[in-house]
């Protein structure tokens, strides 16, 4: 599936961390940053769930929650959630129901063997529950700042969707 900026970004609900169901329409009014990371308890994933962690004031000054989203299971993200100090929720996408709506799986290579696997990907989703931003084949480094910028721009009304 293929979303686009402008358009509504796909509904769901999901079971969450803090044994909580997440429905993304029950952030209408605020905007959402939407990261999808390959897998929990990573070092790369580790890093960038800190970025953003590290951002959470700023970014709820600029009237944005974050959410993760791995295949991982819930108690895997749990564990990461505490290990990491992580001070938003992250998302268990087990059958890859969300991943599919946002079209982030992707064919990758591992070691020469391919499989199937998340490409880390941002989304950022307008108060009104459309798609304002997307980063696709994300690099750690740099990214939770550039999407801060953009959470805050869009915030702001300055944030072009063009």
């Amino acid at each position: 599936m293929s979303i686009s900026i402008g358009q509504p970004a796909p509904d769901f609900t999901a079971l969450a961390t803090g044994d909580a169901s997440v429905t993304l329409s029950q952030f209408r009014g605020r905007q959402v940053v939407l990261y999808f990371y390959p897998r929990a308890n990573t070092p790369g994933c580790a890093t960038e769930g800190g970025d953003f962690r590290d951002r959470k004031a700023a970014l709820e000054a600029a009237n944005t929650v974050v959410l993760g989203v791995s295949r991982d299971g819930i108690r895997a993200q749990e564990n990461f959630k505490a290990k990491q100090d992580f001070n938003f929720d992250l998302i268990s996408d087990k059958d890859e129901a969300v991943c599919q709506q946002f079209g982030v799986i992707k064919l990758k290579k591992l070691y020469g063997k391919e499989h199937l696997g998340i490409e880390r990907s941002t989304f950022l989703i307008d108060s009104e529950g459309k798609l304002a931003h997307e980063w696709r084949g994300v690099k750690v480094k740099g990214h939770a700042q550039e999407v801060l910028e953009a959470a805050q721009a869009l915030n702001a009304g300055t944030l072009g969707t063009d």
